[in-house]
């Protein structure tokens, strides 16, 4: 791996982790237009700490809130949406366990990539025609939310897209779902990290650098991505972004058709 490719792939994983735009899928058609390597597991892994620790830092006072509620008989909403969140994870769970071989499949196709991009940009585009009813979140928009992460471990789907869109469609706060959202980022992240963790202790000295240098990256441009999104979420703009996915997914079927 070169400077240059950890470079490129820290920023596109920090970015694109949590703008409603896809990072597998943005991953995929990087390598396959720009002739980018497959970056190794241990890559990978390290990235996704990097983008973790950006959600990590952006919500940690809500963060510290959830935790300290399990000690608390006064903080009963925090405690709710401790249990909404661990509810939320079973489905991308599973999902990852049971299909991960079909997952990774998948992952080799450009073509069906692109088709997914432009399936989030619809899904990204519903939510223009919904009426805002600031609802909380609660244990249906919760399960229905984790299902909208689960199928975002397809490439081309959205996670942050697939799950704010699910809560905002039934009516949840955009704030709201935007934070359950990141929240929900976390075991998800992690519990994937955990699964390939064996993979760390192959990891190749000398590449030591680059990997470094990319997860920094990743951590820096997935924090300005939550700052962006949660400002983009407050004024009410989110399903711009699925005109950026439309014309990503088009221009992908466009070169691999």
């Amino acid at each position: 791996m070169t400077y240059w490719d950890a470079v490129l792939l820290g920023i596109l994983q920090g970015l694109t982790e949590f703008l409603p735009v896809s990072s597998s899928g943005h991953l995929v058609l990087t390598q396959a237009i720009l002739g980018v390597k497959e970056p190794g597991v241990s890559f990978e892994l390290l990235v996704h700490l990097g983008t973790l620790l950006a959600v990590l830092v952006y919500f940690r006072q809500r963060i510290f809130q959830l935790v300290i509620s399990i000690f608390r008989n006064d903080m009963k909403t925090e405690r709710r949406i401790l249990g909404y969140l661990i509810i939320g994870t079973i489905p991308a769970g599973l999902a990852g366990l049971l299909l991960n071989d079909l997952f990774e499949e998948a992952f080799s196709s450009p073509m069906f990539t692109s088709a997914m991009l432009i399936a989030t940009g619809f899904i990204l585009l519903s939510t223009r025609f919904v009426k805002q009813l600031n609802k909380a979140v609660r244990l249906p928009s919760a399960i229905v939310m984790g299902i909208g992460q689960a199928i975002a471990i397809l490439p081309g789907i959205s996670r942050s897209g697939s799950t704010i869109a699910s809560g905002l469609l039934l009516g949840v706060k955009p704030e709201e779902a935007a934070e359950f959202s990141f929240l929900l980022a976390i075991p998800a992240i992690l519990g994937a990290v955990v699964l390939k963790s064996n993979e760390l202790l192959a990891l190749d000295s000398s590449l030591v650098p680059q990997y470094l240098l990319g997860t920094i990256l990743a951590f820096v441009f997935g924090l300005l991505a939550v700052i962006i999104l949660m400002r983009i979420i407050r004024q009410g703009r989110f399903a711009v972004f699925a005109y950026y996915c439309f014309a990503a997914g088009a221009f992908g079927l466009y070169l691999f058709w």
